[in-house]
């Protein structure tokens, strides 16, 4: 068996960054179904949760200012705005996700990519979540290296997932 990428969520909420960066209204409805994806309610928690990714989502949109909400939501809110300052740099940490190929990994885990909070990942049985927001690339060294928490991007997945 080989590890299952999933990366359904990260391509919407591509949509929503693009959308909402060149200053288009996301609906509600799209929202709501951000907030209730399975994917997000595995990290959901008393701090942090379906109220809080559709507020923070509706607030972004709507350029409305963000209040009383937990550090969670705050971080939740600082990565999404972080992405819309350059689609660019967004693409180039895209790029690796899509090409991800962990087919001569012998593990029956799915690897599903989501846009998180705080840690880097999430273990949920046989599923591990990689929190996209934590990718990150060299665009200041001039080499464009894709890499998590200081390692080569792909190099660092393979560990997780090994070591998950």
């Amino acid at each position: 068996m080989s590890v299952k990428i999933n990366n359904e969520l990260i391509e919407t909420m591509l949509y929503f960054w693009q959308a909402t960066s060149e200053g288009e209204k996301v609906g509600e409805d799209f929202i709501r179904g951000i907030a209730n994806r399975p994917e997000l309610k595995m990290i959901y928690d008393e701090n942090f949760n379906e109220e809080d990714v559709r507020k923070v989502l509706s607030a972004i949109s709507n350029r409305e200012r963000l209040n009383d909400v937990s550090k969670q939501a705050k971080k939740f809110w600082n990565n999404n705005m972080w992405m819309m300052e350059d689609l660019g740099v967004v693409d180039m940490m895209v790029s690796p996700v899509k090409h991800l190929n962990l087919d001569d990994m012998d593990s029956e885990k799915t690897l599903i990519f989501i846009p998180g909070h705080v840690d880097e990942y999430y273990v949920k049985g046989d599923t591990i979540l990689i929190n996209f927001f934590k990718i990150m690339v060299d665009i200041f060294g001039g080499t464009n290296e894709v890499t998590m928490d200081g390692e080569p991007f792909e190099e660092h997945i393979r560990k997780i997932v090994k070591e998950n």
